[in-house]
């Protein structure tokens, strides 16, 4: 599990602290940058995200755990979509941060500590969860898609090239 940690830090730290704007204590790494590229960026930082939920589900993380996770990379993923307050967001929220103290607060003592009710989660929410995320996925998609043709539409670009006459 200690290996489970540092990859789980190394991962937050390029997608959510690895630069600082000069003169402030703001940080920020790779997610919200990813948010610059329409749809697509956010997907790509929910895949990211979505690594470290694996990384707690094969560790050993609770179902509760888990189901935090995801609802945190939604949040971030569905946050981060609007353009430009998207990525003031991305930096605020900081998705991977909040899993990373939850796994740490679940796996950090070596084993996990889950109350009497709580349990690892199963194969089945590990599949729930990639489930999920590939849902997100979908949807960061979607709207990425349908941002270009409402752009494409408000430019009145129909796909055709024209030529100088």
């Amino acid at each position: 599990m200690p290996d489970t940690l540092a990859r789980a830090r190394t991962l937050t730290r390029l997608l959510d602290s690895a630069a600082r704007v000069p003169g402030t204590g703001i940080r920020f790494g790779l997610d919200p940058i990813l948010g610059l590229v329409p749809g697509l960026g956010d997907v790509a930082g929910a895949v990211l995200a979505g690594y470290m939920v694996l990384l707690g589900a094969r560790a050993g993380a609770s179902r509760t755990t888990i189901v935090r996770m995801i609802a945190n990379v939604a949040i971030d993923a569905v946050g981060g979509t609007v353009p430009l307050l998207g990525d003031a967001f991305d930096v605020a929220f900081k998705a991977n941060s909040r899993n990373l103290a939850l796994l740490e607060r679940t796996l950090g003592n070596g084993a996990p500590s889950m109350g009497a009710a709580e349990r690892p989660a199963s194969r089945m929410v590990v599949w729930g969860s990639l489930l999920a995320l590939a849902l997100l996925a979908a949807a960061g998609i979607t709207v990425a898609y349908f941002v270009v043709i409402w752009i494409a539409h408000a430019l009145n670009w129909d796909g055709r090239t024209t030529m100088a006459r």
